[in-house]
Protein backbone atom coordinates (compact mmCIF):
# COMPACT_ATOMS: atom_id res chain seq x y z
CA UNK A 1 0.00 0.00 0.00
CA UNK A 2 1.32 3.26 -1.08
CA UNK A 3 2.19 6.29 1.38
CA UNK A 4 0.48 9.57 1.72
CA UNK A 5 2.27 11.92 -1.16
CA UNK A 6 5.93 12.70 -0.05
CA UNK A 7 8.23 15.41 -0.74
CA UNK A 8 10.27 13.95 -4.03
CA UNK A 9 12.36 16.82 -3.69
CA UNK A 10 14.12 19.12 -1.71
CA UNK A 11 16.11 22.33 -2.26
CA UNK A 12 19.48 21.26 -0.71
CA UNK A 13 19.67 23.59 1.84
CA UNK A 14 20.94 22.27 4.87
CA UNK A 15 18.42 22.10 8.07
CA UNK A 16 19.49 23.66 11.34
CA UNK A 17 20.29 20.76 14.42
CA UNK A 18 17.69 22.93 16.19
CA UNK A 19 14.57 22.01 13.79
CA UNK A 20 14.66 18.03 14.60
CA UNK A 21 15.38 18.36 18.27
CA UNK A 22 12.00 17.14 19.49
CA UNK A 23 10.96 16.46 23.31
CA UNK A 24 8.35 13.15 24.27
CA UNK A 25 7.43 12.61 27.88
CA UNK A 26 4.88 9.80 29.21
CA UNK A 27 4.26 8.64 33.13
CA UNK A 28 5.27 4.77 33.74
CA UNK A 29 2.33 2.90 34.39
CA UNK A 30 0.96 -0.78 34.70
CA UNK A 31 1.13 -2.24 31.80
CA UNK A 32 4.69 -0.48 31.39
CA UNK A 33 6.43 -2.48 34.51
CA UNK A 34 7.06 -6.08 35.79
CA UNK A 35 5.88 -7.38 38.99
CA UNK A 36 8.95 -5.93 40.89
CA UNK A 37 7.66 -2.18 39.29
CA UNK A 38 10.55 -2.12 37.02
CA UNK A 39 9.91 -0.68 33.59
CA UNK A 40 10.69 -3.41 31.19
CA UNK A 41 13.66 -1.99 28.67
CA UNK A 42 11.78 -2.94 25.46
CA UNK A 43 8.93 -0.07 26.76
CA UNK A 44 12.64 2.20 27.11
CA UNK A 45 13.71 1.17 23.78
CA UNK A 46 10.21 1.70 21.95
CA UNK A 47 10.32 5.68 23.74
CA UNK A 48 13.76 5.89 22.20
CA UNK A 49 12.48 4.88 18.85
CA UNK A 50 9.81 7.26 18.83
CA UNK A 51 11.70 9.81 19.96
CA UNK A 52 14.06 9.39 17.06
CA UNK A 53 11.34 8.65 14.32
CA UNK A 54 9.81 11.85 15.25
CA UNK A 55 13.64 13.90 14.49
CA UNK A 56 13.96 12.10 11.68
CA UNK A 57 10.36 12.92 10.03
CA UNK A 58 11.22 16.31 11.07
CA UNK A 59 14.85 16.53 9.95
CA UNK A 60 13.44 15.28 6.43
CA UNK A 61 10.24 16.29 5.74
CA UNK A 62 8.41 12.74 5.25
CA UNK A 63 8.53 8.99 6.49
CA UNK A 64 11.78 7.45 8.12
CA UNK A 65 12.09 3.98 9.07
CA UNK A 66 14.84 2.47 11.63
CA UNK A 67 17.28 1.04 10.12
CA UNK A 68 20.13 0.97 12.97
CA UNK A 69 20.15 0.86 16.80
CA UNK A 70 23.99 1.17 18.67
CA UNK A 71 24.12 -0.41 21.72
CA UNK A 72 21.97 0.95 24.61
CA UNK A 73 23.34 0.68 28.35
CA UNK A 74 20.68 1.26 30.83
CA UNK A 75 22.33 3.19 33.91
CA UNK A 76 19.57 3.22 36.22
CA UNK A 77 16.05 1.47 36.52
CA UNK A 78 12.98 3.46 35.04
CA UNK A 79 10.17 2.90 38.11
CA UNK A 80 6.13 2.74 37.85
CA UNK A 81 5.13 6.08 38.23
CA UNK A 82 8.47 7.71 36.90
CA UNK A 83 7.83 10.53 34.28
CA UNK A 84 9.89 9.20 31.68
CA UNK A 85 11.31 11.68 28.76
CA UNK A 86 13.26 11.40 25.94
CA UNK A 87 14.97 13.70 24.38
CA UNK A 88 16.27 13.45 20.02
CA UNK A 89 17.79 15.39 17.54
CA UNK A 90 19.59 14.54 14.23
CA UNK A 91 23.41 14.58 14.32
CA UNK A 92 24.42 13.61 11.31
CA UNK A 93 22.84 12.80 7.61
CA UNK A 94 23.67 10.98 4.58
CA UNK A 95 22.15 10.81 0.93
CA UNK A 96 19.25 9.05 2.60
CA UNK A 97 19.71 7.97 5.72
CA UNK A 98 20.37 10.65 9.18
CA UNK A 99 22.03 9.38 12.49
CA UNK A 100 19.85 10.30 15.65
CA UNK A 101 20.79 10.77 19.07
CA UNK A 102 18.33 10.04 22.03
CA UNK A 103 18.73 10.53 25.73
CA UNK A 104 16.58 9.42 28.30
CA UNK A 105 15.80 10.66 31.86
CA UNK A 106 13.07 9.98 34.36
CA UNK A 107 11.56 11.95 37.08
CA UNK A 108 11.15 11.19 40.16
CA UNK A 109 8.92 11.86 42.96
CA UNK A 110 10.81 12.50 46.10
CA UNK A 111 13.64 13.05 44.06
CA UNK A 112 14.89 16.94 42.87
CA UNK A 113 16.34 16.44 38.98
CA UNK A 114 16.27 14.13 36.47
CA UNK A 115 18.09 11.19 36.31
CA UNK A 116 19.79 9.90 33.31
CA UNK A 117 18.61 6.52 32.46
CA UNK A 118 19.93 5.80 28.72
CA UNK A 119 21.42 7.04 25.93
CA UNK A 120 21.08 5.34 22.25
CA UNK A 121 22.09 6.45 18.35
CA UNK A 122 19.87 5.34 15.53
CA UNK A 123 20.15 5.59 11.94
CA UNK A 124 17.17 6.42 10.12
CA UNK A 125 16.38 5.55 6.28
CA UNK A 126 13.85 8.25 4.90
CA UNK A 127 11.79 6.50 2.41
CA UNK A 128 9.60 7.83 -0.33
CA UNK A 129 5.51 6.92 -1.07
CA UNK A 130 6.89 3.62 -2.78
CA UNK A 131 8.86 3.09 0.03
CA UNK A 132 12.23 3.06 -1.38
CA UNK A 133 14.69 5.57 0.04
CA UNK A 134 14.78 9.28 -1.03
CA UNK A 135 17.48 11.84 -0.50
CA UNK A 136 17.60 14.01 2.97
CA UNK A 137 18.79 17.67 3.34
CA UNK A 138 21.94 17.26 5.12
CA UNK A 139 22.12 18.58 8.39
CA UNK A 140 23.57 21.98 9.88
CA UNK A 141 25.16 22.03 13.33
CA UNK A 142 25.24 25.01 14.64
CA UNK A 143 26.70 24.77 18.26
CA UNK A 144 29.88 23.88 19.28
CA UNK A 145 28.46 20.63 21.23
CA UNK A 146 26.03 20.12 17.72
CA UNK A 147 29.72 20.10 15.81
CA UNK A 148 30.76 17.41 18.16
CA UNK A 149 27.90 15.26 17.59
CA UNK A 150 28.49 15.20 14.18
CA UNK A 151 31.74 14.51 13.83
CA UNK A 152 30.86 11.86 16.44
CA UNK A 153 28.55 10.04 14.44
CA UNK A 154 31.13 9.86 11.54
CA UNK A 155 32.99 7.98 13.38
CA UNK A 156 30.21 5.58 14.55
CA UNK A 157 29.22 5.35 11.08
CA UNK A 158 32.79 4.31 9.76
CA UNK A 159 33.05 1.51 12.49
CA UNK A 160 29.03 0.43 11.76
CA UNK A 161 30.63 0.08 8.03
CA UNK A 162 33.69 -1.59 9.20
CA UNK A 163 32.00 -3.74 11.36
CA UNK A 164 29.49 -4.74 8.82
CA UNK A 165 32.66 -5.40 5.74
CA UNK A 166 34.22 -7.39 8.36
CA UNK A 167 31.48 -9.79 9.24
CA UNK A 168 31.25 -10.42 5.44
CA UNK A 169 34.58 -11.21 4.92
CA UNK A 170 34.23 -13.96 7.90
CA UNK A 171 31.43 -15.50 6.17
CA UNK A 172 32.68 -15.35 2.83
CA UNK A 173 35.39 -17.46 4.30
CA UNK A 174 33.07 -20.43 5.58
CA UNK A 175 32.68 -22.26 8.33
CA UNK A 176 35.91 -24.66 7.58
CA UNK A 177 38.43 -21.96 8.03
Amino acid sequence: MPLDPVPTEFTGEPVPTEESKVTLARVMGVMDANTYGDVHGGVIMRAVDEAGAVAAVRHSNGPAVTAFMDQMAFLEPVKLGDLLTTRAQVNWTGRTSMEVGVRVTVHRMGIEGEIHVSSAHLVFVAIDAEGQPRPVPPVLPETELDRLRFQEAQIRRTTRLERREAIRRLREQGLDH
